[in-house]
């Protein structure tokens, strides 16, 4: 007979083993994403209707190409400081199991804002050129914060059915007492 607990444990595997979660809990590198993350969405946020207004009005040109420069510098920022909060809760820097899809497409996110810096560093696009790489870069940036979204929900939740599964089971043995 299968535990109650094994099919919904099938269906959601695990985010973190015990240990994991112990080190991220004490690492000061889940507090500084926790706060880079919403800091990253705010410069995004702006720097989106910079580009936008630019590119519907023609106006605010340098506001718009330094704000992209701006969000890449935060997004190096975030990446960087992720990459070592993954090596203390995982043991690698990139690439963990637990984040692997998230990872992956993170440097698509990172190629696409590096393509971005090229282009405004050299000067070799014109301006259409530099803004529509920002907008995809976004657009990507957006697809890769909803996976982290998604994967923060998935880890609250196990959290949630394993304070559950605790507490039935201290039911249990009180029960059996």
């Amino acid at each position: 007979m299968s535990h109650p607990g094994s099919a919904a444990k099938a269906l959601h595997p695990a985010l973190y083993t015990p240990e994991q979660r112990a080190r991220r809990d004490a690492t000061a590198w889940t507090l500084v994403q926790g706060v880079l993350a919403p800091v990253q969405f705010l410069v995004f946020l702006v720097s989106l209707v910079l580009v936008l207004r630019c590119m519907a009005t023609g106006e605010g040109e340098q506001w718009a190409l330094w704000s992209v420069v701006v969000k890449t510098l935060t997004l190096y920022t975030i990446m960087i400081t992720g990459c070592i909060w993954e090596k203390v809760v995982f043991g690698q820097y990139l690439f963990a199991p637990a984040f692997l899809w998230e990872d992956i497409f993170s440097m698509l996110v990172l190629a696409l804002h590096t393509l971005y810096l090229f282009g405004w560093w050299h000067q070799n696009m014109s301006l259409q050129q530099q803004l529509s790489v920002a907008l995809l870069a976004y657009f990507t940036y957006c697809i890769n914060a909803g996976q982290f979204i998604w994967k923060l929900r998935a880890a609250r939740l196990q959290q949630a059915r394993e304070k559950q599964g605790s507490g039935t089971a201290h039911l249990a043995m009180g029960a059996a007492a």
